[in-house]
């Protein structure tokens, strides 16, 4: 049998980094030189660097001490990097955004591969708006680094799924020629391929901003300065998966740009049907993350699935959603009834039902973590939630509220489509109209449009026009 204390090794080495005792490694930090006292043998083994500076003995040394000198290093900084050299622990909670992202830097510099890791896996999980702000600035840094593959793969993919937010925004134009290069070679850009052109061509008269925009006034000077600037992107463009008249209205016109095999090979390719088995042709592009809603985007899944285990506060990145989310019914699509919702969503497990209000972008809808039926009964749960989101465009407008009383969480009705609570709180009537009277669960942004004056007793009774709703199925990955 054997027995493990590594806890209990951890603590002991992090008494001893705070010992100050039988030191041989005097480090002096920042512009005032701070001083930290540290032991060879431990920097030697977690720390790649300090393992290679030892091990040439590019280290002075003073008085049987080594010293090491980093100016450019914040004593608030390194003091993390000592303690996570000693005992592995690091808590990145207190720092903001700009600090972690110099706290990563330092621990390429000192080439400690683990907390490299650790920083980015954070940074992704949980610093969603931070990287998303300072989008471009980062990007540089990462693409800088060999070691940030994490945050490279991430800002990658999450600009290939929604490109044009970087597309349309004034950083796009000042990004550097070999991120741009990155991006045109994806296979999932999720851009049409005339939008990438006109991007593009948008960019390269950014870089040289005293060219005319009429392409036919070029004199030999400009189309020089133009074709260096385009030529390295001009074959990653995938002309054949645009249509002939965007080809001949947008592109053909700078033609004088194109090399000669390229467009004479997108000219047979349009013009002459035959040749298309012969000519190399790039496959389309296609996203990594599809999912199948006319509703909403990839992020709403991503607070839904923080939703669904409890963590209203922080969300779950699009990247890192633990659930697969199939679509198994579309109003619009399968049949406005009960019936037609039954038919498709039935049996299924857990499913998350989306409606869109009528003349609005409010959405709302409900979870149901076990499957619909027609038994007529209701189902106790504490895990299901309402929740609305009163402009589908603006994700801080999200609201969610969780069952308090569990024993009538979901009424499973043959009659009804989708029904949440007692009251009911929301659901789909007999005839196909949306209703809602809080009951079961809290009260929530829902339309208040209707009142039932057949029932005094009744209060505030909604009733409301979804113009379409949708109902995924909801699987643990």
């Amino acid at each position: 049998m054997s027995f493990e204390y590594s806890q209990e090794v951890a603590n002991d080495f992090e008494k001893l980094l705070e010992a100050d005792e039988e030191y041989n490694v005097i480090i002096y930090v920042g512009d005032n030189s701070k001083e930290f006292y540290a032991h060879s043998i431990i920097l030697r083994i977690r720390s790649q660097y300090f393992c290679t500076v030892f091990s040439k003995e590019w280290s002075v040394k003073k008085d049987r001490e080594y010293i090491f000198k980093f100016p450019n290093i914040s004593p608030q900084l390194f003091k993390i990097i000592l303690r996570f050299l000693y005992c592995g622990k690091v808590n990145l909670e207190n720092l903001q955004g700009p600090d972690i992202i110099k706290l990563l830097i330092v621990a390429d510099e000192l080439k400690i591969q683990t907390l490299i890791l650790c920083i980015q896996e954070y940074l992704i999980k949980y610093q969603y708006e931070f990287l998303q702000q300072n989008l471009l600035e980062i990007l540089e840094t990462v693409y800088q680094r060999e070691s940030f593959t994490n945050l490279w793969n991430y800002y990658l993919e999450n600009i290939c799924a929604k490109p044009v937010i970087l597309l349309e925004s004034d950083k796009f134009i000042n990004l550097k020629a070999p991120l741009l290069e990155s991006l045109l070679k994806r296979d999932d850009l999720s851009l049409d391929e005339i939008d990438i052109w006109n991007s593009l061509i948008k960019w390269g008269f950014f870089q040289h901003p005293s060219i005319q925009q009429d392409v036919k006034k070029w004199n030999k000077e400009e189309i020089t300065i133009m074709e260096r600037t385009l030529h390295k992107f001009i074959p990653l463009i995938r002309f054949y998966h645009m249509d002939s008249e965007n080809f001949f209205l947008k592109v053909y016109p700078f033609k004088i740009l194109i090399p000669d095999d390229i467009l004479d090979n997108v000219l047979a390719f349009h013009m002459a049907p035959s040749v298309k088995s012969k000519l190399n042709i790039q496959p389309p592009r296609k996203p990594i993350h599809v999912y199948d809603s006319v509703i909403i985007g990839p992020q709403h899944f991503a607070i839904f699935s923080s939703w669904i285990e409890n963590k209203n506060n922080t969300y779950y990145n699009e990247r890192y959603i633990p659930y697969n989310f199939n679509l198994i019914f579309r109003s619009n699509r399968d049949g406005n009834t009960p019936a037609a919702f039954h038919a498709r969503c039935d049996d299924k497990g857990a499913t998350i039902v989306i409606a869109k209000i009528q003349n609005s972008e409010q959405i709302l809808g409900g979870y149901n973590p076990f499957k619909w039926d027609t038994t007529n009964l209701y189902k106790f749960t504490n895990n299901s939630f309402l929740f609305s989101f009163t402009n589908r465009n603006n994700l801080s407008s999200a609201k969610v509220c969780h069952v308090k009383e569990g024993d009538s969480a979901i009424y499973c009705c043959e009659d009804y489509g989708p029904a949440f609570g007692s009251g009911y709180d929301l659901f789909q009537d007999v005839d196909g109209t949306w209703k809602n009277y809080s009951s079961s669960y809290p009260k929530i942004d829902f339309p208040q449009d209707y009142y039932d004056e057949m029932d005094d007793e009744m209060e505030d009774y909604n009733e409301f026009d979804v113009e379409n709703y949708e109902v995924f199925q909801v699987i643990k990955k």
